[in-house]
C-alpha cells in the first residue's frame, strides 16, 4: 500500500473541507491518516472528525489528506451541503501513483441573495472539530452548546464544552464558518432550551432529577438570556408528550418568552409539525429553526438546518444572523432550498389584508437530490401541490388565493419516503377585526400539557419552598388564561 496524497478542490481550484468516504476493493473504507477506520459512536465519545451515517463510514478532512491505498479502482465519495453536487466517482490509483486530485461542484450560491446556513444545536464538539465538519457541511454558523451531563452509574456529572462558552462572538471562525458556543439548559418536566447570543452563562444548566431539588424555574432561564438580545430556542427534544410534557417551556411560549421553535428530524414529518401547526393555530407568530442535535458521530453536523436571510447588505456575522432568526426569516432543510413570497415577502412577514382580498403565492424548490412534492399550506391544510420535475429536483407553483381571516401561509416539500424534507417559516396574514382563535381541537391538547404540568407541580415538584412552587403555578396559570383569552378575544 501506498501513502496517497488525495486533494479535493472547489471551483477556484483550492482544496475545500469536505465530508469523504474512499473505497478500496470488497468495499473496504480507507480512513485518512490520522482518522480511524472504525472509531467511536456512541453518544458523547470522542466526537469530530468522523462520521458514521446508517453502515457508511466518513472523515472530515480540510480537502487535502494523506490516505494508505492499494493500486486499482479507488471510489471516492465526498459531500459539502446541499448547495454543491455530491461528487461519487471511481478512478484507477495507477502503481506508483502518489496523488489524487479531484473537484466538487457547487451548483448554487445562496449567500449573494442573503440566505446562510446554520446549525442551532449540536452537542460534544470541541470548537475546532466543529469548525472542520460546519465548513465541510457547508454551515456558515455553528451553535454549540455546552450542557450538563447527569451522573451514571459509571460517569460522574459532566460539563463538556462550557469552559469555550463565547455567548455573543465566536468562540472560532474562518472566512465562511463561524462557531460560537452557547448553553442547552434543562429540567426533565418542565422544560429545556437553547440559549443562544447570551451575554453569559446562565445558570443553572440543569436542575431536577435524579439528582437535585426542583428549585428553578425555566422562565426565569428566558429573561436572563432576553436580557441582552439572546435567542430562545426551544430544542427538538420529547415535548408535549407524556413522560415528556416540558409544560413550562410551553407556558413560555404562550407567553411570549420563546423565540424560536426548533425540528432536528423529519423522520415523523405529521408527528413533527404537529404541535406547531397548532400553536400557530392560536394566532402565535412561531419561527422555525432546524439544528441537528449531533451529539455523536452517527450523526453529521447540519443534518437538519437553518437558512436565515440576512438584510440587505449584510455580511456574514453572528449577531444579524441571530436576529434573522428571531425575525423568521428562515427555512429548515436536509436537502431542498425553498423559497415563499406572498405579495413579494418573505417568511417572517406580516402583510395586514382585507377579507375577500386576493393574494399572490409563488413557492419554489431546488435541490440536488430529488425530492417528490412541493406543497403550499394555509392555516395546516394543503391549498396546492406540485410534482418536481422529470429528475425531482426542481418545481414551482404560483396560485392567487382569497383572504376570508386571519391565518398563516407556509411551503414544505418532501420525498416520498421522508429522507428529503424542508419548511418555510409562515407569512403570516391579518384580517383588520378577524384576530385568529384558536378552535378546541388546536387549544386542547395544548391545555392539556399545561394542565397536566400543574398537576405535577403541585404533588411531584421537590420545591425548596411554597414560593417556589407557587411561582411555577403562576406562571403555568398565565398560559393558560392567555391561551383562554386568545380563543375568545373579539376584533375591534
Amino acid at each position: 500500500m501506498l501513502s496517497v496524497h488525495v486533494r479535493i478542490n472547489d471551483a477556484s481550484g483550492k482544496p475545500t473541507p469536505v465530508r469523504l468516504r474512499l473505497l478500496q476493493a470488497g468495499g473496504e473504507y480507507r480512513a485518512p491518516l490520522g482518522r480511524l477506520a472504525r472509531f467511536a459512536t456512541g453518544d458523547g465519545q470522542d466526537v469530530g472528525g468522523n462520521a458514521l451515517l446508517g453502515s457508511e463510514a466518513f472523515a472530515y478532512v480540510e480537502g487535502a489528506c494523506e490516505v494508505l491505498l492499494s493500486p486499482g479502482p479507488v471510489l471516492v465519495e465526498a459531500h459539502k451541503g446541499p448547495e454543491f453536487t455530491p461528487l461519487r466517482r471511481e478512478v484507477v490509483l495507477a502503481p506508483g501513483k502518489l496523488a489524487l486530485r479531484l473537484a466538487i461542484e457547487r451548483w448554487i450560491d445562496l449567500r449573494p441573495e442573503g440566505w446562510f446556513a446554520g446549525d442551532v444545536r449540536a452537542h460534544e464538539l470541541s470548537p475546532h472539530a466543529a469548525l472542520l465538519e460546519g465548513a465541510a457541511e457547508g454551515l456558515a454558523v455553528v451553535n454549540v452548546l455546552a450542557r450538563e451531563r447527569a451522573p451514571g452509574a459509571d460517569a460522574p456529572a459532566a460539563l463538556p464544552d462550557l469552559l469555550a462558552f463565547s455567548g455573543t462572538a465566536p468562540a472560532l471562525a474562518s472566512p465562511d464558518c463561524l462557531v460560537v458556543v452557547n448553553t442547552l439548559n434543562a429540567h426533565p418536566v418542565l422544560g429545556t432550551f437553547a440559549l443562544l447570543n447570551c451575554h453569559r452563562v446562565v445558570h443553572p444548566l440543569r436542575f431536577g432529577a435524579p439528582d437535585h431539588l426542583d428549585h428553578w424555574s425555566v422562565a426565569d432561564w428566558c429573561d436572563q438570556c432576553h436580557r441582552k438580545a439572546g435567542l430562545v430556542v426551544w430544542p427538538d427534544l420529547p415535548r408535549m408528550k407524556e413522560g415528556a410534557l416540558q409544560g413550562e417551556a410551553l407556558a413560555c411560549l404562550l407567553l411570549g418568552k420563546v423565540d424560536a421553535y426548533e425540528v432536528s428530524s423529519f423522520a415523523d414529518v405529521e408527528g413533527a409539525f404537529a404541535n406547531y401547526y397548532r400553536l400557530l393555530d392560536c394566532g402565535l407568530r412561531v419561527p422555525l429553526a432546524g439544528g441537528s442535535g449531533k451529539s455523536s458521530n452517527r450523526t453529521a453536523l447540519g443534518a437538519v438546518r437553518t437558512y436565515a436571510r440576512l438584510g440587505a447588505g449584510q455580511s456574514l456575522a453572528y449577531a444579524p444572523w441571530i436576529e434573522a432568526v428571531r425575525a423568521g426569516k428562515t427555512f429548515i432543510t436536509s436537502a431542498p432550498l425553498l423559497t415563499l413570497q406572498v405579495e413579494g415577502e418573505g417568511p417572517g412577514a406580516v402583510l395586514a389584508r382585507s377579507a375577500g382580498e386576493a393574494v399572490r403565492v409563488r413557492a419554489e424548490a431546488r435541490s440536488a437530490v430529488p425530492f417528490e412534492r412541493l406543497e403550499l399550506l394555509v392555516g395546516g391544510t394543503v391549498v396546492g401541490s406540485t410534482a418536481g420535475s422529470g429528475d425531482g429536483l426542481a418545481c414551482a407553483l404560483e396560485l392567487e388565493l382569497t383572504v376570508t381571516g386571519s391565518t398563516w401561509l407556509a411551503a414544505r416539500c418532501r420525498s416520498a419516503e421522508g429522507g428529503s424534507f424542508a419548511h418555510t417559516s409562515p407569512v403570516y396574514v391579518r384580517v383588520e377585526g378577524q384576530p385568529p382563535r384558536p378552535a378546541a381541537e388546536a387549544r386542547g391538547p395544548l391545555l392539556a400539557v399545561l394542565d397536566q404540568t400543574a398537576g405535577w407541580v403541585e404533588t411531584a415538584a421537590r420545591c425548596e419552598n411554597d414560593r417556589q412552587r407557587q411561582h411555577l403555578l403562576d406562571t403555568l396559570g398565565a398560559a393558560r388564561a392567555e391561551l383562554l383569552r386568545l380563543a375568545k378575544r373579539e376584533g375591534p
